[in-house]
């Protein structure tokens, strides 16, 4: 008889332990998500990376003729897309510059 009292016991202690567990668990599955979805985020960065890539492997041969001209089709759109992207810095690097050339003269 005690048998099955321990078992009636520990039915309805084990719903209640995973009912218990259900909280952290879906706490880690949620602290998971922004990592992995950080991991597949691109920046402007990356893709600055991707075109120093792309010149590399080209520059050493690592392409055949045959493929050259998709990755240079590929490599000017993303030169394209960097272009209108990635901001400007060259104009303040220029103010900067003058503002120094001012100063010292």
């Amino acid at each position: 008889m005690t048998t099955k009292k321990a078992k009636k016991e520990a039915e309805v202690k084990a719903p209640k332990a995973a009912a218990e567990a259900k909280p952290a668990q879906t706490t880690q599955a949620a602290q998971a998500a922004p990592a992995q979805q950080a991991v597949t985020d691109l920046s402007i960065g990356d893709l600055k990376n991707l075109a120093t890539i792309i010149d590399v492997a080209s520059t050493r041969g690592a392409f055949r003729a045959n493929e050259m001209a998709t990755v240079g089709l590929m490599y000017n759109k993303l030169q394209g897309f960097l272009a209108r992207v990635a901001p400007e810095t060259k104009p303040e690097e220029n103010k900067t510059a003058t503002a120094t050339t001012a100063a010292g003269k």
